[in-house]
This record gives C-alpha cells, sequence and structure tokens, in this order.
C-alpha cells in the first residue's frame, strides 16, 4: 500500500507539473493585445502615410510604430503571421519611399531641362519623358499607398486574432446591445435587441 501511495503521488505531482508548464506556455503564447489609437483605427485604405500609433496591454500612452513599424515588431514576436504582415508594410513603406525619389527626380529633372537653356522650353523630348515618368510614379502611388495601411492593419488583427480574449469576443458580439421590458398586447415582455455589426 505503502508503494502505490507512491507511485499516485509522483504520478499527481508529474500531473500537476505538466499542467503548470502547459499553462506557462499558453501565456506565453498568448502575447499582448494590441490596440490602434482612434484615429488610426479610422484610417482608410488610401489614408495617409504618417506613422500609426498602438497600445499594448499594460500600457498607458499610444506608441508611435515607427515608420517601417518597427516599435510594434516586439509585441508581435511569436506570431508568425503579424510578423509576416510587417514585413510586408515595411516592403511596401520601402516603394513608397522609391515612388516619391523617381517623381522628385522626374520634376527635378524637368525644371532642369526648363532652365537648361538661355531661352526657356517647356515641353521637349526629354520633358515629354520626365512628365511620363512623373505621371506613372503618382499612378502607382495610388496603388501603393492602398495596400500599405492595410497590411499594418492586418497585422494588429494578426496579433489579436490568436489572443484568447479575441476568441471569447464572439461571445460578447453575441449579447444584446439594449434590454428593457415593453408591453405587447397588455402583457410586460423582456425585450432585447440586438445590432448587426
Amino acid at each position: 500500500m505503502h508503494t502505490t501511495t507512491k507511485i499516485t503521488l509522483r504520478f499527481f505531482t508529474a500531473l500537476l507539473l505538466l499542467l503548470a508548464l502547459s499553462v506557462s506556455g499558453l501565456r506565453a503564447q498568448s502575447g499582448t493585445t494590441i490596440q490602434l489609437s482612434p484615429e488610426d483605427q479610422e484610417r482608410s485604405y488610401n489614408g495617409s502615410q504618417k506613422n500609426f500609433f498602438f497600445q499594448a496591454d499594460g500600457e498607458k500612452d499610444y506608441l508611435n510604430a515607427g515608420f517601417f513599424g518597427q516599435h510594434l515588431r516586439p509585441y508581435v514576436a511569436g506570431n508568425a503571421q503579424a510578423i509576416e504582415h510587417l514585413n510586408d508594410y515595411r516592403r511596401q513603406k520601402w516603394m513608397h519611399l522609391g515612388e516619391r525619389a523617381v517623381f522628385l527626380g522626374a520634376l527635378g529633372f524637368y525644371g532642369q531641362q526648363v532652365l537648361a537653356r538661355d531661352e526657356r522650353q517647356y515641353f521637349n523630348n526629354a520633358q515629354k519623358g520626365a512628365l511620363g515618368v512623373a505621371a506613372v510614379s503618382l499612378l502607382a502611388n495610388i496603388l501603393i499607398n492602398r495596400n500599405t495601411n492595410w497590411h499594418f492593419r492586418q497585422a494588429v488583427e494578426a496579433q489579436n486574432a490568436t489572443l484568447p480574449a479575441a476568441r471569447a469576443g464572439a461571445w460578447q458580439r453575441m449579447q444584446p446591445t439594449n434590454v428593457g421590458v415593453a408591453t405587447f398586447s397588455g402583457k410586460p415582455q423582456l425585450l432585447l435587441t440586438w445590432s448587426l455589426r
């Protein structure tokens, strides 16, 4: 009987140890909930290219994510999907900078061609080419800007989607928005309303 008690104690000790390790592992994997500033939550796909601001769990102030999102990276380090979206965001920002350099270079070349001779010319072949490059650059800017903000928001959503609180959010979305009492045909009845999101 003494041996059975020792085996049972070892079994329960090992079970508790495994349970403690698994809970700590889940806590380590859960990461941090990220919340964008109210202005950045409303930013559309074609919105401005200014830096995003975010607030992590336990932080009082909103933090600047940096031009390439580098300040958000430590908060999402354990989430491969969020890192992938941040890498895409960084690529889009580099493309944005490259497009701006091409556009300014084309405008500078056009201005240099205007001022190159004593008599000013405004539409020779070199200037037509510079204006064409500037126009293509502006069109590329529209496509680049559309996807840039989307990648950052997807990184935040991917981080928050893996957290246990995000899974519990589905229950919160199903909760009624208003609860009241109404009378129909002279009998009081409970009234529940939901808003569609």
